[in-house]
This record gives C-alpha cells, sequence and structure tokens, in this order.
C-alpha cells in the first residue's frame, strides 16, 4: 500500500476528503493528490501527516501495519518531551524532568477523577 493511499484510507476513518486535510494543514490544493505519483515525500510532510493523523511515520511509509507502534510504548511524558526543545540538556536531566512530568500527570489525573467524584 502506497502513501498515497494511507493517507486517502486515514482521511476516509475520519469522515474527510482529502481536500479538508489539505485546507486543514494549510497545504495547497491537490498537494495529497500529487503524492500518488510521487514516491519521496519529504520528512517534513510525512512528520505533519504522522500527527495530524496521529500515527507514525513508519505507518505511512509502509513499514508497520500497527498505526501507533512508536506512540503506544512511549509514556505520555516521553511523547511530550519528544516535542520540546532539549538540547542541551544531560540524561540525568532528561530522566528527572521525565520523572516529574509522570508524577505531574498522575497527580492532575487523579484531581480530574476526585472533581467528577470518581474517587
Amino acid at each position: 500500500m502506497t502513501v498515497f493511499e494511507r493517507i486517502k484510507i486515514l482521511a476516509s476513518k475520519q469522515g474527510k476528503s482529502l481536500n479538508k486535510v489539505e485546507e486543514e494543514l494549510g497545504l495547497s490544493k491537490n498537494v495529497l493528490y500529487r503524492m500518488k505519483d510521487s514516491d519521496n515525500p519529504t520528512k517534513e510532510r510525512l512528520e505533519t501527516l504522522a500527527d495530524y493523523f496521529n500515527v507514525s511515520v513508519d505507518y505511512l511509509l509502509g513499514r508497520t501495519e500497527e498505526p501507533n507502534t512508536t506512540a503506544d510504548k512511549l509514556s505520555m511524558a516521553k511523547q511530550v518531551m519528544m516535542r520540546m526543545d532539549t538540547e542541551g540538556a544531560t540524561k540525568e536531566e532528561l530522566e528527572e524532568l521525565e520523572s516529574e512530568m509522570e508524577r505531574f500527570f498522575a497527580w492532575r489525573l487523579e484531581e480530574i477523577k476526585r472533581e467528577r467524584g470518581e474517587n
């Protein structure tokens, strides 16, 4: 299955046309349709589409049949950290940051449950 075919299926699952996806991503008209004839979408385009559809780039490229292989295996904290500029931070600092974020997420989820009366 080609990248174009996967994108078309993902858009369809969301009830969206390719033109609507292009519009929401701020892409030029028919950019996605042109991918039908191109075997080399840019890294940036693949990353944008993967983020939009919440799938991995590997899934778009057909390297895996599991749409969220990477995201499913990473903690929420690691997923957030992947989107942050952590350049220059040491391994220890990153581990501490991850630990703090996990504690915060756990605390906040408990607060939400308490507010809903679930505890």
